[in-house]
């Protein structure tokens, strides 16, 4: 098929990959960056305002853009042209501003179970591993694996961790973990390899809020160091994360309790 002319000011040609008649795999970079998450938004964007007949669904990941269409609509050539179309115009397209999130983690006790673990791996001590952990700032490159369950990119070089060799069957919600150089928050409890070096009183993830999740793509994102106390506190209370209160101070820090 015609590849479609560099965007974004990027020499990577967009490659689409139909896996069926409803499905469409764009491929917008060759690597894992900054940039290529600024060109998979601004894809999104541009698809989302053309507004493409028979479109189902736009899933967005780190260098990629999958476009599920109903065929009865919209065949797979028409579908897409209109998606080319929909890319040419992308360059000048303003992609959504960005918001700073700041989530709470006790890193104490049984909230961290592998806190010590990546200390010993990396020869640093447990605070030195809070300190790089909770002084960088992440960017919520997509929303995958589960509902609200957000890819952070920016963990700290030093931190680069392999996933556990045996997956846990139980991972607890708000459990913080790290992998390779990812970090994340799991939203509810399930299955997981990841690192868990902490763990937040925030409910990530609730369908019966106006916005269910508190993180969406390209949200910065900080980590804000609690007592054991404090967590408790707030996970009693669920202060800051329900009801019209806590939907109107998403991104803030919670106030003391």
């Amino acid at each position: 098929m015609r590849q479609l002319k560099p965007i974004f000011g990027s020499p990577f040609t967009p490659i689409f990959s139909w896996s069926s008649e409803r499905t469409v795999r764009i491929a917008l970079s060759d690597a894992i960056s900054d940039a290529a998450h600024h060109r998979v938004r601004a894809a999104l964007e541009s698809v989302r305002r053309q507004e493409i007949r028979g479109l189902i669904d736009a899933t967005p990941a780190y260098t990629t853009l999958l476009l599920t269409f109903d065929p009865r609509s919209l065949d797979a050539p028409a579908a897409e042209a209109s998606v080319r179309a929909a890319l040419a115009g992308a360059a000048p397209v303003a992609v959504p501003r960005t918001r700073e999130v700041v989530v709470p983690v006790c890193y104490e006790g049984d909230c961290a179970p592998d806190l010590s673990g990546v200390a010993s791996m990396h020869g640093l001590t447990t605070d030195g591993v809070i300190q790089l952990h909770s002084s960088a700032s992440y960017t919520a490159q997509f929303i995958g694996f589960a509902p609200g369950f957000a890819y952070l990119a920016g963990l700290p070089m030093a931190l680069e961790t392999p996933r556990l060799d045996r997956p846990r069957t139980r991972v607890p919600p708000g459990s913080v973990g790290i992998a390779g150089l990812q970090t994340g928050v799991y939203p509810r409890a399930t299955p997981g390899g990841w690192r868990l070096i902490g763990r937040t009183p925030m409910r990530m993830f609730d369908a019966e809020r106006a916005e269910p999740s508190v993180l969406v793509m390209g949200d910065r994102v900080r980590f804000k160091p609690i007592t054991r106390a404090e967590f408790d506190a707030w996970e009693a209370k669920q202060e800051y994360v329900e009801g019209a209160e806590g939907e109107a101070r998403r991104g803030e820090a919670p106030e003391e309790p």
